[in-house]
Protein backbone atom coordinates (compact mmCIF):
# COMPACT_ATOMS: atom_id res chain seq x y z
CA UNK A 1 0.00 0.00 0.00
CA UNK A 2 1.66 3.24 -1.17
CA UNK A 3 1.52 6.58 0.57
CA UNK A 4 -0.19 9.62 -0.92
CA UNK A 5 2.26 11.24 -3.36
CA UNK A 6 2.65 15.02 -3.38
CA UNK A 7 4.43 17.51 -5.62
CA UNK A 8 5.08 21.14 -4.69
CA UNK A 9 5.33 23.87 -7.33
CA UNK A 10 6.67 27.29 -6.35
CA UNK A 11 6.10 30.18 -8.75
CA UNK A 12 8.14 33.34 -9.20
CA UNK A 13 11.04 34.69 -11.22
CA UNK A 14 12.59 35.86 -7.95
CA UNK A 15 13.05 32.21 -6.91
CA UNK A 16 14.89 31.31 -10.11
CA UNK A 17 17.37 34.18 -9.93
CA UNK A 18 18.08 33.68 -6.23
CA UNK A 19 16.59 36.98 -5.12
CA UNK A 20 14.22 35.12 -2.79
CA UNK A 21 15.04 31.87 -1.01
CA UNK A 22 12.27 29.29 -1.20
CA UNK A 23 11.35 28.41 2.39
CA UNK A 24 7.71 27.66 1.52
CA UNK A 25 8.24 24.25 -0.05
CA UNK A 26 10.46 23.08 2.82
CA UNK A 27 7.83 24.00 5.39
CA UNK A 28 5.00 22.49 3.34
CA UNK A 29 6.97 19.26 2.87
CA UNK A 30 7.46 18.94 6.63
CA UNK A 31 3.73 19.32 7.27
CA UNK A 32 2.73 16.84 4.58
CA UNK A 33 5.30 14.28 5.62
CA UNK A 34 3.91 14.39 9.15
CA UNK A 35 0.56 13.35 7.66
CA UNK A 36 2.14 10.26 6.12
CA UNK A 37 2.46 11.70 2.63
CA UNK A 38 5.46 11.29 0.32
CA UNK A 39 6.77 14.49 -1.27
CA UNK A 40 8.04 13.36 -4.66
CA UNK A 41 9.32 16.61 -6.13
CA UNK A 42 9.72 20.31 -5.43
CA UNK A 43 9.68 22.35 -8.63
CA UNK A 44 10.31 26.08 -9.13
CA UNK A 45 9.09 27.88 -12.24
CA UNK A 46 9.05 31.50 -13.35
CA UNK A 47 6.12 33.82 -13.97
CA UNK A 48 5.43 32.41 -17.42
CA UNK A 49 2.19 30.70 -18.40
CA UNK A 50 3.66 27.91 -20.52
CA UNK A 51 6.19 26.96 -17.85
CA UNK A 52 3.48 26.89 -15.20
CA UNK A 53 1.14 24.79 -17.35
CA UNK A 54 3.90 22.34 -18.26
CA UNK A 55 4.87 21.97 -14.60
CA UNK A 56 1.28 21.32 -13.58
CA UNK A 57 0.86 18.70 -16.33
CA UNK A 58 4.08 16.96 -15.32
CA UNK A 59 3.32 16.85 -11.61
CA UNK A 60 -0.29 15.71 -12.01
CA UNK A 61 1.04 12.76 -14.02
CA UNK A 62 2.91 11.41 -10.96
CA UNK A 63 1.29 12.92 -7.85
CA UNK A 64 -2.00 12.54 -6.03
CA UNK A 65 -1.79 16.05 -4.61
CA UNK A 66 -0.12 19.11 -6.15
CA UNK A 67 0.39 22.22 -4.03
CA UNK A 68 1.23 25.51 -5.76
CA UNK A 69 2.50 28.64 -4.02
CA UNK A 70 2.92 32.09 -5.51
CA UNK A 71 1.39 34.32 -8.14
CA UNK A 72 -1.85 35.16 -6.31
CA UNK A 73 -1.31 38.84 -5.54
CA UNK A 74 -3.09 41.88 -7.01
CA UNK A 75 -0.40 42.92 -9.51
CA UNK A 76 -0.17 42.19 -13.22
CA UNK A 77 2.59 39.61 -12.87
CA UNK A 78 0.44 37.43 -10.59
CA UNK A 79 -0.99 35.08 -13.20
CA UNK A 80 -1.70 31.88 -11.26
CA UNK A 81 -5.43 32.54 -10.83
CA UNK A 82 -6.21 33.19 -14.53
CA UNK A 83 -4.04 30.24 -15.52
CA UNK A 84 -5.96 27.90 -13.19
CA UNK A 85 -9.26 29.27 -14.49
CA UNK A 86 -8.15 28.37 -18.00
CA UNK A 87 -6.77 25.01 -16.88
CA UNK A 88 -9.88 23.84 -15.01
CA UNK A 89 -12.53 25.76 -16.93
CA UNK A 90 -15.57 27.66 -15.64
CA UNK A 91 -15.95 31.34 -14.97
CA UNK A 92 -14.90 33.88 -12.37
CA UNK A 93 -17.25 34.61 -9.51
CA UNK A 94 -17.01 36.99 -6.56
CA UNK A 95 -16.75 35.33 -3.18
CA UNK A 96 -18.69 37.58 -0.81
CA UNK A 97 -16.89 36.43 2.33
CA UNK A 98 -13.49 37.20 0.81
CA UNK A 99 -14.75 40.52 -0.54
CA UNK A 100 -15.94 41.66 2.89
CA UNK A 101 -12.68 40.46 4.43
CA UNK A 102 -10.65 42.54 1.97
CA UNK A 103 -12.77 45.62 2.67
CA UNK A 104 -12.38 45.13 6.44
CA UNK A 105 -8.60 44.89 6.15
CA UNK A 106 -8.28 48.18 4.26
CA UNK A 107 -10.77 49.86 6.59
CA UNK A 108 -8.83 48.82 9.70
CA UNK A 109 -5.60 50.07 8.17
CA UNK A 110 -7.25 53.30 7.02
CA UNK A 111 -5.85 52.83 3.52
CA UNK A 112 -7.50 53.55 0.15
CA UNK A 113 -8.71 50.48 -1.72
CA UNK A 114 -8.29 50.11 -5.48
CA UNK A 115 -10.28 48.01 -7.90
CA UNK A 116 -7.31 45.65 -8.18
CA UNK A 117 -7.63 44.92 -4.46
CA UNK A 118 -11.33 44.13 -4.80
CA UNK A 119 -10.51 41.65 -7.56
CA UNK A 120 -8.75 39.50 -4.95
CA UNK A 121 -12.26 38.22 -4.13
CA UNK A 122 -12.77 36.93 -7.69
CA UNK A 123 -12.17 33.19 -7.89
CA UNK A 124 -12.87 30.43 -10.42
CA UNK A 125 -16.25 28.81 -9.82
CA UNK A 126 -14.54 25.43 -10.32
CA UNK A 127 -12.64 25.75 -7.01
CA UNK A 128 -13.38 25.61 -3.31
CA UNK A 129 -12.22 28.84 -1.67
CA UNK A 130 -9.63 28.49 1.11
CA UNK A 131 -10.10 31.48 3.39
CA UNK A 132 -7.00 33.57 4.11
CA UNK A 133 -7.40 35.07 7.57
CA UNK A 134 -3.93 36.66 7.38
CA UNK A 135 -4.17 38.46 4.04
CA UNK A 136 -6.31 39.34 1.05
CA UNK A 137 -5.54 36.59 -1.48
CA UNK A 138 -7.58 33.42 -0.83
CA UNK A 139 -6.29 29.96 -1.54
CA UNK A 140 -8.05 27.64 -3.98
CA UNK A 141 -8.76 23.90 -3.87
CA UNK A 142 -9.44 22.05 -7.15
CA UNK A 143 -10.20 18.38 -7.73
CA UNK A 144 -9.90 16.47 -11.00
CA UNK A 145 -9.92 12.72 -11.63
CA UNK A 146 -9.48 11.98 -7.95
CA UNK A 147 -6.49 14.31 -7.63
CA UNK A 148 -6.19 17.50 -5.61
CA UNK A 149 -4.60 20.77 -6.72
CA UNK A 150 -4.15 23.49 -4.10
CA UNK A 151 -3.10 27.04 -4.92
CA UNK A 152 -1.74 29.23 -2.11
CA UNK A 153 -0.23 32.74 -1.80
CA UNK A 154 3.53 32.95 -1.86
CA UNK A 155 3.80 35.14 1.25
CA UNK A 156 5.04 32.64 3.86
CA UNK A 157 2.96 34.00 6.75
CA UNK A 158 -0.23 33.83 4.70
CA UNK A 159 0.61 30.47 3.12
CA UNK A 160 1.20 28.91 6.54
CA UNK A 161 -2.10 30.22 7.86
CA UNK A 162 -4.11 28.70 5.01
CA UNK A 163 -2.22 25.42 5.26
CA UNK A 164 -2.87 25.13 8.98
CA UNK A 165 -6.48 26.36 8.92
CA UNK A 166 -7.77 24.92 5.66
CA UNK A 167 -5.49 22.56 3.74
CA UNK A 168 -4.12 20.19 6.37
CA UNK A 169 -7.53 19.51 7.96
CA UNK A 170 -8.98 18.71 4.52
CA UNK A 171 -6.10 16.39 3.66
CA UNK A 172 -6.47 14.61 7.01
CA UNK A 173 -10.09 13.87 6.15
CA UNK A 174 -9.11 12.14 2.91
CA UNK A 175 -8.26 8.45 2.96
CA UNK A 176 -4.74 7.91 4.24
CA UNK A 177 -2.85 5.28 2.31
CA UNK A 178 -0.15 4.67 4.89
CA UNK A 179 1.99 6.11 7.63
CA UNK A 180 5.47 7.61 7.85
CA UNK A 181 7.35 7.81 11.16
CA UNK A 182 10.62 9.66 11.75
CA UNK A 183 13.07 9.50 14.64
CA UNK A 184 16.04 11.86 14.72
CA UNK A 185 19.32 11.68 16.62
CA UNK A 186 21.37 14.89 16.67
CA UNK A 187 25.14 14.46 17.01
CA UNK A 188 27.94 17.02 17.07
CA UNK A 189 31.70 16.99 16.87
CA UNK A 190 32.33 14.15 14.38
CA UNK A 191 32.05 14.10 10.60
CA UNK A 192 29.48 12.13 8.64
CA UNK A 193 31.87 9.39 7.49
CA UNK A 194 33.16 8.76 11.04
CA UNK A 195 29.63 8.54 12.41
CA UNK A 196 28.58 6.20 9.61
CA UNK A 197 31.54 3.89 10.26
CA UNK A 198 30.73 3.61 13.97
CA UNK A 199 27.17 2.40 13.33
CA UNK A 200 27.65 0.50 10.06
CA UNK A 201 26.59 -2.82 11.60
CA UNK A 202 23.37 -1.34 13.01
CA UNK A 203 22.54 0.29 9.68
CA UNK A 204 23.16 -3.02 7.95
CA UNK A 205 20.66 -4.77 10.21
CA UNK A 206 17.75 -2.43 9.42
CA UNK A 207 14.67 -4.11 7.91
CA UNK A 208 13.53 -3.08 4.44
CA UNK A 209 10.82 -0.70 5.66
CA UNK A 210 13.21 1.35 7.82
CA UNK A 211 15.80 3.65 6.25
CA UNK A 212 18.64 5.66 7.82
CA UNK A 213 19.64 9.05 6.42
CA UNK A 214 22.72 11.10 7.36
CA UNK A 215 22.04 14.87 7.35
CA UNK A 216 25.31 16.78 7.85
CA UNK A 217 25.44 20.46 8.79
CA UNK A 218 28.15 22.78 10.12
CA UNK A 219 29.71 20.90 13.02
CA UNK A 220 26.77 18.53 13.35
CA UNK A 221 25.26 15.39 11.82
CA UNK A 222 21.61 14.43 12.18
CA UNK A 223 20.66 10.79 11.83
CA UNK A 224 17.07 10.28 10.68
CA UNK A 225 15.40 6.90 10.89
CA UNK A 226 12.30 6.69 8.69
CA UNK A 227 9.77 3.89 8.70
CA UNK A 228 6.94 3.44 6.22
CA UNK A 229 3.98 1.13 6.59
CA UNK A 230 0.26 0.77 7.16
CA UNK A 231 0.26 0.86 10.98
CA UNK A 232 1.75 3.92 12.67
CA UNK A 233 1.83 2.36 16.15
CA UNK A 234 3.70 -0.66 14.84
CA UNK A 235 6.20 1.58 13.07
CA UNK A 236 7.06 3.28 16.37
CA UNK A 237 7.64 -0.14 17.96
CA UNK A 238 9.80 -1.22 15.03
CA UNK A 239 12.02 1.86 14.94
CA UNK A 240 12.61 2.60 18.63
CA UNK A 241 15.03 -0.31 19.31
CA UNK A 242 17.25 0.85 16.45
CA UNK A 243 17.07 4.48 17.59
CA UNK A 244 18.12 3.43 21.10
CA UNK A 245 20.92 1.20 19.81
CA UNK A 246 22.39 4.02 17.71
CA UNK A 247 22.09 6.52 20.57
CA UNK A 248 23.88 4.13 22.91
CA UNK A 249 26.69 3.53 20.43
CA UNK A 250 27.16 7.28 19.83
CA UNK A 251 26.45 8.47 23.34
CA UNK A 252 29.63 10.56 23.59
CA UNK A 253 28.53 12.77 20.65
CA UNK A 254 24.73 12.69 20.99
CA UNK A 255 23.24 16.10 21.70
CA UNK A 256 19.53 15.33 21.43
CA UNK A 257 17.05 12.61 20.52
CA UNK A 258 14.75 15.23 19.04
CA UNK A 259 15.04 17.09 15.74
CA UNK A 260 15.95 20.36 17.41
CA UNK A 261 18.78 22.91 17.34
CA UNK A 262 21.66 22.81 19.78
CA UNK A 263 20.29 25.95 21.42
CA UNK A 264 17.14 24.03 22.40
CA UNK A 265 19.21 21.21 23.93
CA UNK A 266 21.06 23.80 26.03
CA UNK A 267 17.77 25.39 27.07
CA UNK A 268 16.56 22.01 28.32
CA UNK A 269 19.73 21.45 30.38
CA UNK A 270 19.84 24.91 31.93
CA UNK A 271 16.11 24.95 32.68
CA UNK A 272 16.14 21.49 34.26
CA UNK A 273 19.06 22.36 36.53
CA UNK A 274 18.00 25.89 37.41
CA UNK A 275 21.35 27.38 36.40
CA UNK A 276 22.17 30.54 34.44
CA UNK A 277 24.46 31.60 31.61
CA UNK A 278 26.34 34.70 30.46
CA UNK A 279 28.23 35.23 27.20
CA UNK A 280 31.28 37.23 26.18
CA UNK A 281 31.47 37.30 22.38
CA UNK A 282 34.12 38.91 20.24
CA UNK A 283 34.49 37.27 16.83
CA UNK A 284 30.97 35.78 16.85
CA UNK A 285 29.49 39.27 17.26
CA UNK A 286 26.44 38.18 19.26
CA UNK A 287 25.53 35.21 17.04
CA UNK A 288 25.56 32.77 19.97
CA UNK A 289 23.24 35.02 21.95
CA UNK A 290 20.97 35.31 18.92
CA UNK A 291 20.72 31.53 18.52
CA UNK A 292 20.10 30.94 22.22
CA UNK A 293 17.33 33.54 22.32
CA UNK A 294 15.58 32.00 19.31
CA UNK A 295 14.27 29.42 21.80
CA UNK A 296 11.14 30.60 23.65
CA UNK A 297 11.75 30.83 27.38
CA UNK A 298 15.48 31.48 27.09
CA UNK A 299 15.11 34.44 29.45
CA UNK A 300 14.65 31.93 32.24
CA UNK A 301 18.35 31.05 32.18
CA UNK A 302 20.19 33.42 29.82
CA UNK A 303 21.24 36.49 31.78
CA UNK A 304 22.82 38.37 28.91
CA UNK A 305 25.86 38.76 26.74
CA UNK A 306 28.56 41.30 26.04
CA UNK A 307 29.84 41.80 22.50
CA UNK A 308 33.33 43.02 23.34
CA UNK A 309 34.81 43.34 19.87
CA UNK A 310 37.66 45.73 20.63
CA UNK A 311 40.41 45.25 23.16
CA UNK A 312 39.14 48.32 25.00
CA UNK A 313 35.70 46.78 25.35
CA UNK A 314 37.23 43.56 26.65
CA UNK A 315 39.04 45.50 29.32
CA UNK A 316 36.40 48.09 30.22
CA UNK A 317 33.27 45.95 30.07
CA UNK A 318 34.31 42.54 31.39
CA UNK A 319 37.64 43.16 33.08
CA UNK A 320 40.17 41.45 30.81
CA UNK A 321 43.63 42.53 32.01
CA UNK A 322 45.35 44.91 29.59
CA UNK A 323 48.64 43.09 30.26
CA UNK A 324 47.02 39.83 29.16
CA UNK A 325 46.03 41.40 25.85
CA UNK A 326 49.44 42.98 25.39
CA UNK A 327 51.33 39.80 26.22
CA UNK A 328 49.15 37.07 24.72
CA UNK A 329 46.95 38.93 22.24
CA UNK A 330 43.19 39.02 21.84
CA UNK A 331 43.11 35.61 20.16
CA UNK A 332 44.61 33.50 22.93
CA UNK A 333 43.78 30.99 25.64
CA UNK A 334 44.51 33.50 28.38
CA UNK A 335 42.18 36.13 26.93
CA UNK A 336 39.38 33.63 26.33
CA UNK A 337 39.58 32.47 29.94
CA UNK A 338 39.55 35.99 31.34
CA UNK A 339 36.60 36.89 29.12
CA UNK A 340 34.64 33.94 30.49
CA UNK A 341 35.43 34.56 34.15
CA UNK A 342 34.97 38.30 33.71
CA UNK A 343 31.47 38.15 32.23
CA UNK A 344 30.51 35.43 34.70
CA UNK A 345 31.38 37.74 37.59
CA UNK A 346 29.90 40.89 36.04
CA UNK A 347 26.53 39.28 35.32
CA UNK A 348 26.46 36.91 38.28
CA UNK A 349 25.86 33.80 36.18
CA UNK A 350 26.41 30.18 37.13
CA UNK A 351 28.26 29.54 33.88
CA UNK A 352 29.82 31.66 31.15
CA UNK A 353 31.00 31.07 27.59
CA UNK A 354 33.46 33.23 25.68
CA UNK A 355 34.64 33.36 22.06
CA UNK A 356 37.53 35.34 20.57
CA UNK A 357 39.09 34.72 17.19
CA UNK A 358 40.24 35.76 13.76
CA UNK A 359 37.67 34.87 11.12
CA UNK A 360 39.24 36.45 8.04
CA UNK A 361 39.54 37.07 5.23
CA UNK A 362 42.47 39.32 6.22
CA UNK A 363 44.94 38.77 9.02
CA UNK A 364 45.18 41.25 11.89
CA UNK A 365 48.95 40.92 11.94
CA UNK A 366 49.01 38.50 14.85
CA UNK A 367 50.83 35.21 14.86
CA UNK A 368 47.59 33.24 14.78
CA UNK A 369 46.43 32.06 11.33
CA UNK A 370 43.07 33.07 9.89
CA UNK A 371 40.28 30.86 11.18
CA UNK A 372 41.70 30.51 14.69
CA UNK A 373 39.16 30.82 17.51
CA UNK A 374 39.72 30.42 21.24
CA UNK A 375 36.71 29.63 23.44
CA UNK A 376 36.34 29.13 27.15
CA UNK A 377 33.69 27.97 29.60
CA UNK A 378 33.72 29.03 33.26
CA UNK A 379 31.66 27.47 36.03
CA UNK A 380 31.69 25.06 38.98
CA UNK A 381 35.02 26.49 40.09
CA UNK A 382 36.90 25.68 36.89
CA UNK A 383 37.66 27.22 33.52
CA UNK A 384 38.17 25.16 30.38
CA UNK A 385 39.48 26.62 27.12
CA UNK A 386 39.82 25.11 23.68
CA UNK A 387 41.41 26.24 20.44
CA UNK A 388 39.60 25.74 17.12
CA UNK A 389 40.70 26.26 13.54
CA UNK A 390 38.13 26.80 10.81
CA UNK A 391 38.91 26.83 7.09
CA UNK A 392 35.86 28.42 5.46
CA UNK A 393 34.92 31.95 4.49
CA UNK A 394 34.14 34.56 7.13
CA UNK A 395 30.40 33.81 7.34
CA UNK A 396 30.80 30.05 7.67
CA UNK A 397 33.69 30.46 10.12
CA UNK A 398 31.39 32.58 12.25
CA UNK A 399 28.60 30.01 12.10
CA UNK A 400 31.04 27.21 12.93
CA UNK A 401 32.38 29.17 15.90
CA UNK A 402 28.87 29.68 17.27
CA UNK A 403 28.01 26.00 16.88
CA UNK A 404 31.25 24.74 18.41
CA UNK A 405 30.96 27.22 21.27
CA UNK A 406 27.54 25.91 22.21
CA UNK A 407 28.83 22.36 21.85
CA UNK A 408 31.80 23.15 24.13
CA UNK A 409 29.36 24.45 26.73
CA UNK A 410 27.10 21.39 26.33
CA UNK A 411 30.01 19.00 26.83
CA UNK A 412 31.32 20.99 29.80
CA UNK A 413 27.97 20.42 31.50
CA UNK A 414 27.82 16.80 30.36
CA UNK A 415 31.25 16.08 31.87
CA UNK A 416 29.83 17.03 35.23
CA UNK A 417 27.57 13.96 34.92
CA UNK A 418 24.50 16.10 35.28
CA UNK A 419 23.05 15.46 31.82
Amino acid sequence: MSNTAVSIITIGDELLIGQTIDTNSAWIAQQLNALGMDVLRRVAVGDERAAMTNALDAELAVADVVIITGGLGPTSDDITKPLLLEYFGGAMRTDERVLQHVKDIFSRRNRPMLDVNLRQADVPDSCTVLFNSRGTAPGMWFERDGKVIVSLPGVPFEMMGIMLDEVLPRLRMRDRKGAIVHYTIVTAGEGESFVAERIADIEGSLPAHIKLAFLPALGMVKLRLTGKGADEDQLHKDILPYRDAIAERLQNIVVSLQDEPLAKALYDVFSARGITLALAESCTGGLIAHQLTQVPGASGYFMGGVVCYSNGAKTDLIGVDADTLATHGAVSEATAKEMATGVQQRLGATYALSATGLLGPASDGSAEPIGTVWMAVAGSGRVEARKFRFFYDRERNKEMAATMGMLLLFRFLKDENNI
